[in-house]
């Protein structure tokens, strides 16, 4: 018999959920199943890498999630897991699949309300939200924790049946099924035949669920420790908190078929569902760069040349030839990507950042933005003349005949430009709260982060959770070295005072769980500045929730996630040295009354080459380190190339190919410049025929290997 799992939590459901995605797809695979759910609890934090893997392995992906909903008056349960009542209310479980697209925007709203309704990390979804958020929701009645379970087990009939029509009538006749567990937990198999008999009663579906937190029997025990990880106590401490047996598993097709042997259409109906099911993540997410709102009589394309035409001539003393040849390149490429308006939202955080300093009087209100930029741009994006006249970068790329191709490729743009921005430290918490009061918290949020176990983190909570005595626990971790839990069998070797404990219980155990923890997500975090903004809203795309810091909201879903939706995402980087460069220019003006210019200083100042090399470089940002100190020594820069190819020099890529040394000789003329091929040399030239900086690499492949532009940058 065919079969779809509809119930299934992976490591996402965190510190209860004790599988990864790939390691249940994969199974689900093996065993033969037609569609595989994943419904982790009240998140969609894996939502978009399960729609790629479900993708690249032709696995039948279904999105949902196991809601945690606030109860009615009245309902009463136990907090353990007998199943007998209790006398308090508390929140129940219900299980929502995504039929579709809208029912996927549904669902993320529902779990943001959730999210909005309860405690930070307790949400709770009001349930009378449920009927204005049906449309495209599948509704599954939970498992032994779903309000419908509580009242079947407690006897209470009548407010059963009056439950399942209720629900009957928010979600539709269609889309309402009672879900039917058998996990061989005592009651399973009684609670089975009072849950049919009132689906036959009322003419609710039935369908059967694993209620599945792990693809292998083995790893049960991992399942067994993270619960005790979660409530911060011991396996000998939370017998109720945790699942009776060891059956909460993708179990073979066989064996639930016998499981529901009595109820046969609950399982067919598993694959049903599932192909009713038609959401494909990948491709019907409907997320569009946010729309800027122009002046009257401007498009956003005339607006954003008007800014630079203005600009370049208080920068230039007027539109210059050169400035005009490279601002027609660049709107060319501007407009066939259609990013006017994305290159004035940059402008309008730039503006915003400017406001901010002004009112920390930082900044004097007469100055222009590329004045007093707040904040500099870096990496690729230096190269835009556009981003240098509307303040997003202080470098003027027609100085240093800065190339377009890795910005800007002119055949196809793969990914949405990445425009990172550094801000001084004293104004980015400002900015962060201002962008979401400009924008409004559904439209600016900040990325989420996954924060995943390390060594030191799994042998920590592992062995407060096996019962191993702590202050071992804490003399171990601060023995370790940093890196994959993989590893601690030959870290504890190492250990002085462990080898011998290696092979006793609770330690054993200690050495078997910690690799199966390696890179599991242990919680949710927030970017420490990157944000994505959106002219509709986020929630309709992915959840979004409050972050530790008051008044930051953040997503549920982490830069790759992020990437992979195609999301503007803007990096709001903090860097202390902007504080130190805007306290000096501050301390200047008031001694001499002149306000510098930093993107106008002298960059060929010989003083401060002097100074450079010779080595004197404590405190100086990115050339502090004992690799740099030792570099700059021996290139002797003198001017501003000079410093991006030592800075260039010393990164992992180049000394690894013994770049560095190549280079120094060269450029002392020890050895002559050459190369294996006349095509490098325009790629090569300006660095002595080594390569140093990625977008030469991206300029190898387009002369040496024929690639376009966007090829070499996939290539890169």
């Amino acid at each position: 018999m065919d079969y779809a799992e509809l119930h299934c939590h992976s490591y996402y459901s965190f510190h209860d959920g004790a599988s990864s995605l790939e390691e249940l797809v994969l199974r689900a695979q093996e065993l033969g199943y037609r569609a595989l759910a994943v419904t982790d609890h009240d998140n969609l934090c894996g939502a978009m890498c399960f729609a790629n893997l479900a993708a690249s392995t032709g696995m039948k992906g279904i999105i949902g999630a196991e809601i945690t909903v606030s109860p009615d008056k009245g309902v009463l349960f136990s907090t353990g897991r007998d199943g007998k009542a209790g006398d308090e209310v508390s929140p129940y479980h219900l299980t929502l699949l995504a039929e579709n697209r809208t029912g996927y925007g549904n669902l993320s709203r529902l779990i943001t309300a959730a999210h909005a309704n309860g405690e930070r990390n307790c949400p709770e979804l009001p349930s009378a939200l449920l009927q204005s958020h049906s449309e495209g929701l599948i509704a599954l009645s939970g498992c032994s924790q779903g309000e419908l379970s509580r009242l079947v087990e407690q006897e209470r009939m009548e407010e059963a049946r009056e439950l399942v029509h209720r629900y009957l009538d928010w979600f539709g006749p269609d889309n309402y099924f009672i879900e039917l567990q058998h996990n061989l937990v005592f009651g399973d198999t009684l609670r089975i035949r009072a849950l049919t008999g009132l689906a036959r009663e009322t003419g609710a579906g039935l369908v059967a669920t694993g209620n599945v937190h792990y693809h292998v029997r083995e790893r049960h025990r991992l399942q067994d420790c993270l619960v005790a990880i979660k409530h911060c106590k011991s396996l000998e401490e939370t017998h109720r908190e945790r699942r009776p047996n060891s059956e909460f598993y993708l179990r073979e097709r066989g064996i639930i078929e016998a499981l529901f042997r009595e109820c046969p259409e609950a399982v067919e109906n598993t694959v049903k569902i599932a192909e009713r099911c038609h959401l494909d993540l990948t491709h019907e997410l409907s997320y569009s760069f946010p729309d800027y709102n122009a002046p009257d009589g401007h498009t956003p394309e005339s607006y954003l040349e008007s800014l630079c035409c203005e600009a370049a001539v208080r920068r230039y003393g007027s539109v210059t030839p050169a400035v005009r040849t490279r601002l027609d390149e660049e709107f060319r490429l501007i407009n066939k990507y259609k990013l006017a308006g994305f290159l004035l939202l940059y402008h309008e955080v730039i503006k915003l950042g400017r406001e901010v300093m002004i009112d920390l009087g930082l900044s004097d209100p007469s100055l222009t933005v590329e004045e007093n930029p707040p904040g500099r741009g870096r990496g690729s994006s230096v190269s835009l003349l556009v981003g240098y006249l509307i303040g997003l970068s202080h470098i003027d790329p027609l100085t240093y005949n800065l190339s377009l191709e890795r910005f800007l490729p002119d055949d196809v743009m793969n990914n949405v430009p990445d425009i990172d921005l550094d801000f001084p430290r004293s104004i980015r918490e400002e900015l962060i709260l201002r962008t979401h009061t400009k924008w409004g918290w559904e439209r600016a949020v900040l990325a989420g982060t996954i924060v995943t176990y390390r060594i030191r983190g799994a042998v920590r909570d592992l062995g407060k959770a096996l019962g191993l005595p702590l202050t071992d626990i804490d003399r171990l971790a601060k023995q370790l070295s940093w890196g994959s839990a993989k590893k601690l069998e030959s870290e504890m070797v190492k250990a002085p005072g462990f080898q011998e404990k290696m092979s006793l219980p609770g330690w054993r155990d200690l050495l078997a769980l910690a690799p199966e923890l390696d890179a599991f997500p242990r919680c949710m975090g927030q970017h420490p500045g990157g944000m994505v903004i959106s002219s509709s809203p986020l929630t309709d795309i992915v959840p979004v929730q409050r972050g530790a810091i008051e008044g930051r909201y953040v997503c549920q879903w982490d830069k790759d996630s992020i990437d992979d939706a195609g999301f503007v995402k803007i990096d709001f980087l903090a860097l202390g040295t902007l504080s130190q460069l805007q306290e000096a220019v501050e301390i200047i003006k008031e001694r001499t009354g002149k306000r510098l210019d930093m993107s106008r200083i002298n960059f060929d100042d010989p003083a401060v080459y002097d100074m450079l090399g010779s080595g004197d470089t404590i405190g100086i940002f990115q050339v502090e380190s004992s690799a740099q100190m030792q570099t700059v020594t021996r290139l002797q820069p003198r001017n501003l190339t000079d410093m991006a190819h030592e800075v260039g020099a010393v990164r992992p890529g180049v000394g690894a190919n013994n770049g560095v040394q190549e280079y120094l000789a060269r450029r002392s003329k020890r050895k002559p410049v050459t190369y294996d091929t006349p095509l490098e040399q325009r790629a090569l030239e300006r660095t002595l025929g080594v390569v140093l900086f990625q977008d030469q690499v991206n300029q190898l492949a387009i002369d040496v290997a024929g690639f376009t532009a966007s090829e070499a940058d996939r290539m890169r």
